[in-house]
């Protein structure tokens, strides 16, 4: 039979309490065979090389995290902004993630400004219009002139044209994701 020895540390004066809990029921509570440090659930904890099986997360900051894939091993990269909006009278947000605010800049020119700013000018801008009942359907363009300002670390510069026409146009719904 294995024995447990309850030492207490060389300088501290508090008194560690363990109490059984209230239950008819007899519980047991099994050690590793390792030398461990108890993590409690009270306090935050680093866990180094640790698998989660279906945890439920609440409330995550995962910072730089490589995503494992169902299959394969290509990196999964996520979204680092995006953005729904009405582009149309007094611009609105439908929904947003890392999109502080949208700047209307005149018929059809929006800037996208981001809340956290991107790590460089490298990333994606993917998007997509919904066409209007008074034009013949929309086209998206991003960085929109030859100006390096229309793509910077904290913002991003959106046009809707008239695919017909290419005129600058308001769009009811635009949506953009950038990807890093």
């Amino acid at each position: 039979m294995s024995l447990i020895a309850v030492q207490g540390g060389a300088t501290g004066t508090g008194t560690v309490t363990v109490l059984a809990p209230v239950t008819n029921t007899n519980r047991t509570l099994t050690l590793p065979d390792v030398t461990d440090t108890v993590a409690g659930i009270a306090a935050t904890q680093t866990l180094t090389n640790k698998t989660l099986t279906s945890p439920t997360l609440t409330t995550p900051n995962i910072d730089s995290a490589q995503f494992a894939t169902v299959s394969g091993t290509a990196p999964i990269y996520p979204c680092r902004a995006w953005v729904n909006f009405n582009g149309t009278g007094t611009v609105a947000i439908r929904g947003s993630g890392n999109v502080s605010s949208v700047t209307d800049n005149g018929t059809g020119n929006y800037t996208v400004n981001f809340t956290t700013a991107m790590s460089d000018v490298n990333y994606s801008a993917v998007g997509s219009t919904k066409y209007n009942s008074s034009a013949e359907g929309q086209n998206l363009r991003f960085g929109a002139s030859t100006y390096a300002s229309d793509i910077t670390t904290t913002t991003l510069k959106v046009q809707t044209l008239n695919a017909g026409s290419a005129a600058l146009t308001d769009s009811e719904m635009i949506s953009v994701a950038v990807l890093r």
